[in-house]
């Protein structure tokens, strides 16, 4: 079980906390998207104890929103909760990681399909092309620096959430939606450190664009399915390593 400032250690720094939130937002609303995105970029380690009083001292807020936030994550399916132990990050093995991947292969091979049948609205299309670019800057500079990673994560993220919307499926949403919620399986849990390997994976992104303005949806179900599982095997390669990549400095 790692000890509250495994997070910090494992990313060289303590993340940061979440920004003052707007009139339309709310605190527990702010601090439940930022321990969203810190459980979902893999910050901490697998059944990790998440203990509320240090989470509202690295965040600077009182208890309440921290408890609120862990209840609605834990009520997502991606915190564990166990009555007088508190809550904690759900443990998983290489074999269950793998199984994860491979489901997930298929759904997002079907959202690939399904956006090339559909084809990209203006919208989409620009939010992909946007992140092409912004991917193809990253590595224009052939060496990965710390502060690409959020970039990166951002890159994927949105290129993956704009594949399943235009897919325009409910259940690949909500099916995808279970996979997503398993540590490590996350699109926003990139694996960092290999130049080589990223590169390539950004490559995927531009073949999977072209086969989905071509309508190609063949094409583009196998793309997806081949670069889903470059990105298992990385991950299972993190556990043989005993440990799930980091996707922070």
């Amino acid at each position: 079980m790692s000890s509250p400032g495994s997070a910090s250690r494992k990313t060289g720094h303590a993340p940061a906390a979440p920004a003052a939130p707007s009139a339309a937002v709310t605190l527990a609303q702010s601090v439940t998207e930022w321990l969203r995105e810190a459980v979902l970029e893999g910050r901490f380690a697998p059944e990790e104890k998440l203990n509320e009083e240090w989470l509202s001292e690295m965040l600077a807020v009182s208890r309440t929103p921290v408890r609120s936030a862990l209840h609605r994550l834990a009520a997502e399916g991606l915190l564990d909760y166990v009555p007088n132990r508190g809550f904690s990050m759900r443990g998983i093995d290489a074999q269950a990681l793998q199984s994860v991947f491979d489901v997930r292969g298929v759904l997002e091979g079907l959202a690939a399909r399904g956006a090339a049948s559909h084809g990209l609205s203006a919208a989409q299309r620009s939010v992909f092309a946007d992140a092409l670019a912004a991917g193809d800057r990253l590595f224009a500079k052939s060496r990965l620096l710390p502060s690409g990673r959020t970039v990166f994560i951002d890159v994927n993220a949105r290129i993956h959430e704009t594949i399943l919307e235009a897919a325009a499926n409910r259940m690949l949403q909500d099916m995808l939606q279970l996979c997503r919620n398993v540590p490590g399986s996350s699109e926003r849990n990139v694996p960092w450190g290999d130049y080589a390997w990223l590169r390539r994976s950004h490559d995927d992104h531009h073949r999977l664009f072209e086969a989905i303005l071509l309508r190609d949806g063949e094409r583009a179900e196998q793309l997806m399915r081949e670069h889903v599982h470059t990105v298992k095997l990385k991950q299972i390669d993190g556990f043989a390593e005993d440990r799930i990549p980091s996707t922070r400095p």
